[in-house]
């Protein structure tokens, strides 16, 4: 462990201490980073206008519900600039989708999504035994059944909120693989 890392181990224990010098200190040594993340993920959708909403939301996330998301950074696991980078690139896509459920045309709505009641008999699919790791079914369970966002999955599981993306895309490849084979 470098003076750096012990540096950057002992700021995150003043940060989520609550220490208000050690958030400032933080926010400076990680803007740029955050800022570039950002930028990078919503250049190619044209949203550079919305680069400072989403590192003010990286921050936001970092430090809601008492530091949650921040105490899961893991120095063992990697660096911190590459673990905000990661933190930054999914706050972008979360709000690349908001923004692209808000932005959505009313005429382009259809009238049964503009109902207010739920839907009388939502549909059930019936997973085959044995398609899907026991993982990979807990993480579909958690995502959907509990609703559970990534990090909270991530928590619950003990593991890293990438790998329950990374679960959650192979469940989904599987099942798509799957119901498309049934189809033909």
């Amino acid at each position: 462990m470098t003076a750096k890392d012990d540096d950057t181990t002992q700021l995150l224990g003043l940060l989520v201490a609550g220490d208000k010098a050690a958030w400032d200190r933080f926010v400076a040594r990680t803007t740029a980073v955050v800022y570039a993340a950002a930028q990078r993920r919503l250049a190619p959708f044209g949203r550079q206008d919305d680069v400072e909403d989403v590192v003010q939301d990286v921050y936001v996330k970092l430090c809601a519900r008492q530091f949650r998301v921040l105490k899961t950074y893991d120095p063992a696991r990697a660096k911190l600039t590459t673990w905000l980078t990661v933190v930054a690139s999914s706050t972008a896509i979360d709000h690349l989708r908001r923004q692209k459920t808000a932005n959505r045309p009313i005429d382009s709505v259809p009238e049964a999504e503009l109902s207010v009641d739920p839907p009388a008999d939502p549909v059930q699919v019936k997973i085959p035994d044995g398609l899907l790791s026991p993982r990979q079914a807990l993480v579909l369970e958690m995502l959907y059944k509990r609703e559970m966002d990534a990090a909270e999955a991530a928590e619950a599981m003990g593991v890293n909120p990438q790998t329950v993306r990374s679960m959650h895309h192979k469940a989904l490849t599987k099942l798509r693989g799957h119901f498309q084979a049934q189809e033909e």
